[in-house]
């Protein structure tokens, strides 16, 4: 599963193709577009089958981005014109950009290292998929890991929806019911991940997560003098124990009960670093009804998922989530292939500009939405959308009171820049969100 600190609160220049190929019983492909990838790359699965495709009737592409099969999807089919499309540009403009595989940037140092620690403790044992295709359907992405039908994750508020039955991925779980029922039974997903989220140093709409997954069968804990699920939650603790220390040294550890929809046992793990206790990943034994519904009746397996930015922020010392995303090479040339925990040396000074906004709210009001207007139209120069103040008039009328700090990582803003910028937001906030300027 993939279970990342706060994700689970609420629930737990080169033009290219994407070729479909055949490989270990899953489909791979290869990616990329003119402007949005940087280079072409193979994988070991698709969830979006080009049937598919043709059933829902998408419309001909205008511009070639990815290619199944002979069957081309531009732009317009990941942001479509569907009454429960919620997916903008700046999201499909992350498509295919896949950080975590670029051995020398911190993400992909980080999802190596990790690799690293299996290869060496478990040699050949563990299956490594690293370029799944993002979108997803809602079964794969909710029901398969036993998200409740009326779960807050799976609103519009919280996901980005292709149309009513196809969503960018949330959580790399989306692939563990196809890779069990493949047959795979020991295996580490890495892949971008999507979601709807609020603005500030350590939330951005894509993000990066690993997930795990062990199955045993009865010959692995007969004998041992438990049950399959304690030994599995047993081989798990001491798992990740050890890859936690491999990560940050000799830290101390602790075991913290938790809930997760689809483990039971549930755990998460915290180390003590740099003078508090820092929650790692989530993990547990894994919901038999999962193994189930994958013909696996009799085995029992434990799953783990961690998101991967949190971790190497705190690893190379990176103070806000949007320098991942940058190609200024102040900051690519401070790291290379191999080298974890390479502190990260600021090279910004530039200053924050604040401007503030009240307004009326409507019924249908969310901070979720009103951060996706503001990311629109200013991407990465926004830095923080905060509530600063609310109250509720005699009338029963609620204002909310925003300050938007925006501050480029690369250069100085100029008032005009900002202002045009503000006037944006206040013109789109008003008209998309149905709320009444103050």
């Amino acid at each position: 599963m993939a279970f990342t600190f706060t994700q689970y609160t609420s629930l737990f220049s080169r033009p290219s193709s994407l070729l479909f190929l055949h490989r270990n019983g899953l489909k791979s492909f290869a990616l990329s577009t003119p402007s949005l990838f940087s280079s072409s790359f193979s994988s070991s699965s698709s969830a979006l089958s080009v049937d598919k495709i043709h059933r829902h009737k998408w419309k001909p592409p205008v511009a070639s981005v990815l290619e199944f099969g002979g069957v081309k999807i531009a732009k317009e089919e990941i942001v479509r014109d569907d009454p429960t499309n919620n997916v903008p540009d700046t999201i499909f403009s992350k498509l295919g950009m896949q950080l975590h595989r670029r051995d020398q940037h911190p993400i992909g140092i980080l999802k190596n290292a990790i690799y690293d620690y299996f290869d060496t403790n478990y040699p050949n044992k563990f299956e490594k998929f690293d370029n799944l295709f993002p979108v997803v359907s809602v079964r794969q992405n909710f029901d398969d890991v036993l998200v409740p039908a009326d779960h807050v994750s799976r609103s519009c508020n919280d996901t980005y929806y292709v149309d009513s039955q196809t969503v960018l991925r949330c959580h790399t779980s989306a692939h563990q019911a196809e890779l069990l029922r493949k047959g795979y039974s020991n295996f580490l997903v890495t892949g971008d991940v999507y979601r709807r989220d609020s603005i500030d140093s350590t939330h951005y709409p894509v993000f990066h997560q690993m997930e795990g997954v062990c199955v045993f069968s009865p010959d692995d804990w007969e004998g041992s003098g438990t049950d399959g699920t304690s030994y599995a939650a047993g081989d798990l603790k001491k798992c990740l124990e050890g890859l936690a220390r491999c990560l940050f040294g000799a830290v101390e550890l602790r075991w913290v009960d938790t809930y997760f929809p689809f483990t039971n046992p549930s755990f998460e793990l915290e180390i003590y670093f740099q003078e508090k206790w820092m929650e790692v990943l989530g993990c547990g034994a894994t919901e038999q009804e999962i193994l189930k519904r994958s013909g696996r009746t009799n085995n029992v397996a434990w799953a783990f998922g961690l998101g991967l930015e949190r971790l190497a922020m705190v690893l190379f010392d990176i103070p806000d989530i949007r320098l991942f995303w940058s190609n200024d090479e102040r900051f690519t040339s401070q790291f290379s292939k191999g080298q974890l925990g390479v502190k990260f040396k600021p090279f910004s000074k530039y200053p924050p500009c604040y401007k503030d906004m009240s307004f009326w709210i409507s019924d249908s009001f969310t901070e979720n939405n009103l951060c996706e207007v503001v990311r629109a139209i200013a991407g990465d120069l926004v830095e923080e959308v905060k509530l600063i103040d609310n109250f509720t008039n005699k009338k029963g009328m609620t204002s909310h009171c925003y300050r938007i700090a925006y501050r480029s990582m690369e250069r100085s803003l100029t008032d005009e820049e900002i202002n045009d910028l503000q006037w944006k937001v206040r013109d789109q906030v008003e008209s998309k969100l149905k709320v009444v300027l103050r």
